[in-house]
This record gives C-alpha cells, sequence and structure tokens, in this order.
C-alpha cells in the first residue's frame, strides 16, 4: 500500500507538538485518559442482548427434487451426479436396466438456497421471507442448538414478502414482537441471521429511514446493518430485544453489503402471518381506482393547501368507487378519516380494510370536500389499458398551443362522460413540453369541467399567464392532472 509521506509528517508534527505541550501542562496527562474511558463506556453492548434473542434465530435451508435418467446420452456431468445419487441412496449401485428399455428415473435432493428466520411461538411457528422458500421442495430449519427440522410452508405473500412456516417442536425459544410504528430513526439494532451461510451472524447499526416507500403495499424500515445474501428472513431486533423487522432487501451494485438495506415492518408482517395462519393465504381490499401523486402546482391550482392526497386518475365502471360516486379528478384526502399524506398510502389503508365492510372516502372535487360511501371488495388484477381515441378534426390552437374539437356522442357514450374536448393537435409550446398529445382528452380546466371545446377555448382566453393552471387529462383508461402556463400575448 502507498503511503502519504506529507501526511505521515504532519501527524507526526502533530504528536511531537501534543508531546512537547504535556512537559508545560501535566494536568493533560490525566483529563485526555478519562475523556476517552467515558465515550466508550457510552457505545452500545449487545452481547446480553445477542445471549437473549440468539437461540430463536434459525437457519432455513431449501432443497428441490431434481430426476435424472441414467443411460447413454447424458448431458455432461450428469453421470457423475448419477454416481453420487447411487452412492446416497442405492447403496452398491443399481443394477443395468434391460436392454431396449429406458432405465428407471432416479430421484435426488440438491440444495436450492440458504436463508434465515426466526421462531414466533414456542409451538414452531417461523417467520422468514417469501423469496427464501419460493420454488423450495423442502425446507429445513436449524437451530442454534444444531437441532434441524423439515418445515411445512403454511403460506407465502409476495406483495410483502413473507412466509410463515411451520415446525413440529414445543417449548422453542422464541423472539418478542416490537412495535414497528413507534421506532425512532437513530436507534441502534441488530440483525441476526446466515449471511454467505456463516450461521448465527450479528451486525450491528442504526435506523436510517422509518418509511421508505418501495411498492404500492409497503413501506419498508432503512438502515445501515450489513445485510448479505442469506440474512434475508432474519429479524432486526431494538434494544429492547424485540423485533421490529424482518431483513428482506438490500440497495447494492456488487450483490453484497452497500450501506443500505431495508427491513418488513413487523407490524405489517404479523398482519400478514395472522391470515396466512388461518388461510394459508393474504386478501385485500380495493375499491377499483388507480391514483397518482398530486404534485404542488396542481394542489395550488385546484385550492388545496398542500400537496396531500392522491389523485383519481383512474374509476372503474361499476367498480365500488364508481358506485360511491368517485369521479375522475377526485383528490382523495382521507380514508376513514386516516390522512392520506402520500398516493401510496391509500392501497395500503385500503387493502388492510376488511372485506364488504363500508369505507368513508373524503374527496376535494371543484374546491370543496366531499365524504362518500365506498364498499370493500377483494383487489383483483388491474384491467388492461384500451387505446386512446384519435380523431381527425384540426381547428385552430389556443394559447396552450392546443387543437381541441368536440366529443362526439359515440365517443362519450363509449368513455361514460358527458362533456369534454379532445386534442386533435399539438403545436410547439407549453402543451406539447407538458407531453400532451393528440388523441387525449380533456375533461377539467382548474375547478371547471369542460363541456365542449369552444367553452374550453373560451375558459383557455381568460387565464391570467402569470398563474400556473391544471388540465384534467384522460389517455386511454387513465386520467391526472397537467400542470400548464399559458403563452402570453
Amino acid at each position: 500500500m502507498k503511503k502519504n509521506t506529507s501526511a505521515t509528517s504532519k501527524t507526526l508534527s502533530t504528536l511531537l507538538i501534543a508531546g512537547a505541550s504535556v512537559l508545560f501542562a501535566p494536568a493533560m496527562l490525566v483529563l485526555a485518559p478519562a475523556a476517552h474511558a467515558a465515550a466508550v463506556a457510552g457505545l452500545p453492548d449487545f452481547t446480553d442482548l445477542v445471549d437473549k434473542v440468539g437461540p430463536a434465530v434459525v437457519n432455513i435451508r431449501t432443497t428441490e427434487r431434481l430426476k435424472l435418467a441414467a443411460g447413454a446420452g447424458a448431458a455432461p456431468g450428469e453421470e457423475e451426479v448419477q454416481e453420487l445419487l447411487r452412492r446416497f441412496f442405492g447403496g452398491g449401485g443399481s443394477p443395468a436396466a434391460p436392454r431396449g428399455r429406458k432405465p428407471a428415473p432416479q430421484e435426488g435432493e440438491v440444495q436450492r438456497g440458504v436463508g434465515s428466520g426466526f421462531i414466533i411461538s414456542a409451538e414452531g411457528f417461523v417467520l422468514t421471507n417469501a423469496h427464501v422458500v419460493d420454488g423450495a421442495d423442502e425446507v429445513y430449519v436449524t437451530l442454534t442448538d444444531k437441532r434441524e427440522f423439515k418445515a411445512k410452508v403454511l403460506g407465502a405473500d409476495v406483495r410483502t414478502d413473507v412466509a410463515l412456516l411451520k415446525i413440529d417442536g414445543s417449548n422453542l425459544p422464541r423472539l418478542a414482537m416490537g412495535d414497528s410504528g413507534k421506532i425512532r430513526v437513530g436507534e441502534w439494532v441488530i440483525a441476526i441471521g446466515s449471511p454467505f451461510n456463516l450461521e448465527n451472524t450479528v451486525t450491528a447499526g442504526i435506523i436510517s429511514a422509518k418509511s421508505r416507500e418501495t411498492g404500492d403495499y409497503l413501506a419498508l424500515i432503512q438502515s445501515d446493518v450489513a445485510v448479505n445474501p442469506g440474512n434475508s428472513g432474519g429479524p432486526l431486533i431494538n434494544m429492547r430485544g424485540e423485533v421490529i423487522g424482518i431483513n428482506s432487501q438490500i440497495a447494492t451494485l456488487s450483490g453484497g453489503y452497500n450501506g443500505i438495506s431495508f427491513a418488513v415492518p413487523i407490524d405489517e408482517a404479523m398482519r400478514v402471518a395472522d391470515q396466512l395462519k388461518k388461510t394459508g393465504k393474504v386478501t385485500r381490499g380495493r375499491i377499483g381506482v388507480q391514483i397518482a401523486d398530486l404534485s404542488k402546482e396542481v394542489a395550488e391550482s385546484l385550492g388545496l393547501k398542500s400537496a396531500q392526497g392522491a389523485e383519481v386518475s383512474m374509476v372503474e365502471p361499476g367498480g365500488p368507487a364508481d358506485k360511491g360516486g368517485i369521479k375522475v379528478g377526485d383528490i382523495i384526502l382521507k380514508f376513514n378519516g386516516v390522512t392520506i399524506e402520500r398516493s401510496s398510502d391509500l392501497p395500503r389503508l385500503v387493502g388492510s380494510t376488511a372485506l364488504g365492510s363500508k369505507a368513508i372516502v373524503s374527496v376535494w372535487r371543484k374546491g370543496a370536500q366531499q365524504d362518500l360511501n365506498v364498499i370493500i371488495v377483494e383487489l383483483e388484477p388491474d384491467a388492461v389499458a384500451k387505446k386512446p381515441v384519435t380523431p381527425k378534426a384540426a381547428p385552430a390552437t389556443n394559447a396552450l398551443g392546443l387543437a381541441v374539437s368536440d366529443l362526439t356522442p359515440a365517443k362519450k357514450k363509449e368513455l361514460q362522460i358527458d362533456g369534454g374536448g379532445v386534442i386533435v393537435d399539438v403545436v410547439d409550446g407549453v402543451a406539447g413540453r407538458a407531453g400532451l398529445q393528440a388523441g387525449d382528452v380533456l375533461l377539467q380546466l382548474n375547478n371547471t369541467e369542460i363541456r365542449d371545446a369552444k367553452q374550453f377555448n373560451a375558459a383557455v382566453a381568460r387565464l391570467d399567464p402569470k398563474k400556473p393552471s391544471v388540465v384534467l387529462v384522460r389517455r386511454g383508461d387513465i386520467s391526472q392532472f397537467v400542470s400548464l402556463r399559458p403563452t402570453a400575448k
């Protein structure tokens, strides 16, 4: 390693100066070590914590069964595999197959992957990640005392990456569950697992963020605890010895630890585990809308004080939201009294609501708040979006750079709307830069519904070029507010 000679000289100079100062200030010899000792004493000691929780953390080994047929034409390396299988399963080897008859296939287990998990009850219920046991034919759980059990997968939920296993045991060590809703950024946590198949490995760090957005149904806990392949499914534990998360993902450029790891909040994981224990699957609610984030510009133009809420961009025809009166362009502000800070909050709240129950959805529409009743139904796959409308008219452009024409009665019926205009041309200007294109349907300008092209163009002509405006645009089945500033004349 190349040494930095200038840095070394500077360090030596500093040491010499410090040493010289000791001759004139002997008291420093007493004060400096005392301050250092206090700093060391303030560091967390994880030893008792690890002794307490370690026995309930398990290694999870998964295997799959392979069927191999001996004989001519085997793939490269297959004969060696068959020989190993004969040694383990066939004693002195299997007899040769009669001439002209295909040999019987031989079956054996091969290791598929290694992960971690932890015991949540003395009766042998184990939590881990869904991706740890995905595709496995057999799952084996090994405790710290080297006892090994064959586990049954009671269920797995891919959306939250949570799986529940059961092993036949009693009086097993178990972990206490914490409250992931009360965690604080900066608090110390540890992870225990089997990174790279190194069992009972302990790493420590702090919580970096509480609700890191990664998907529709899950906001993860971010930490700087070292988590590597094999740690998946292991617990993230606070200083009280309580599980606050299941280590699930890492942000990495190399495949190994890169300083950022993510855990499934234990509150969400236990809700999933309860359903898996009862039914083997997870059911979630839906109301039949597609939503988008609300920008600051759109919020201000609609008269909202902040950019909180979920913008409704599509309402499923005949779905719960449609029946409840929710419309495209509504801003959902609350669900059952809970404020929607970000659009991703809504699917989680709806998903965890009991099927068949009535929910109160508070929406912002035309400058006022309304409360609507919506019945929760079971989540289904999203419908495939339709192709956008393609009109042929070509009228003159307005101050937004849009050429707009009326929708035909047939098109209004197809789209299930009473008014609106359709873009037939976009010139180089504010609308083009905002991404609008021919075929888009215009439903609303600021807080006013669009009846036809004439009314829309008249409203555009009255816009203040010093203030941004928003247009509710429908493309296919999706509608979204777009912020525009008209060109000054």
